[in-house]
């Protein structure tokens, strides 16, 4: 059993990109969780030659619960880290080991990778979705009052005492402004390093929409006015 659990949220991902980002992980001798949410074709059915562990919703539920599920996964079975790792190809699979490198550091409880700090990886997002990330940025630091320079990205790390802490009830996609709350929260400590994101036709399909970022920010926007 490795120290590290590298949780891939899954939803009707296609078998070939599936594999591929497997494929590219299992170099790093990390453990992998793969967290079915509900998909159409079982995913154990897509990789049963992989030997990667794989845990299922029966219904979709959304990724901010199919990351919860492979947090309560980590918390039981002891790991001393986790990485949220998206399944859809966008994420090189270095990345998991510089996160890892920088949490131990020991500076961070949470390490998140990040688009913006760097210019030639600033440059790599299409231009419209590069200024709703902008926007998402700012409603998230007005919210939450954690201010990061790319707060909707899927890729970060948590060290045990994060993985403890953390607790996700937004099912879907507004999870990512309530981990923020939790960071503040909780007193967690968190740092961001440079990444580099691959924008294919497949991932933008797969994405999230700009009329749904909308979305999501008018619900998070009516829970602080009447909670």
């Amino acid at each position: 059993m490795s120290e590290v659990l590298v949780i891939v949220p899954v939803y009707n991902e296609a078998a070939s990109v599936l594999r591929s980002t497997l494929e590219g992980l299992r170099p790093l001798n990390h453990d992998i969780l793969l967290v079915d949410d509900g998909s159409s074709d079982p995913v154990p059915e897509l990789v049963s030659d992989l030997a990667t562990t794989v845990v299922r919703h029966t219904l979709n539920l959304g990724q901010g619960a199919a990351l919860q599920t492979g947090m309560e996964y980590a918390r039981r079975e002891g790991y001393r880290f986790a990485v949220h790792f998206d399944a859809d190809g966008q994420h090189p699979p270095e990345a998991v080991d510089a996160l890892l490198d920088e949490m131990q550091r020991g500076e961070a409880d949470v390490v998140f990778g990040s688009r913006f700090i760097r210019a030639d990886n600033r440059a790599l997002i299409p231009s419209f979705r590069r200024g709703i990330l902008i926007l998402g940025k700012v409603f998230n630091g007005l919210s939450t009052g954690v201010w990061m320079t790319d707060a909707h990205i899927g890729l970060r790390a948590m060290n045990r005492r994060a993985i403890q802490c953390i607790n996700l009830r937004e099912n879907r996609m507004a999870y990512a402004t309530e981990l923020l709350w939790q960071l503040r929260h909780h007193g967690l400590s968190w740092k961001e390093i440079p990444v580099a994101v691959v924008y294919t036709a497949y991932s933008r399909r797969k994405g999230q929409s700009s009329w749904n970022a909308l979305r999501i920010a008018t619900d998070i926007l009516l829970r602080l006015i009447y909670r």
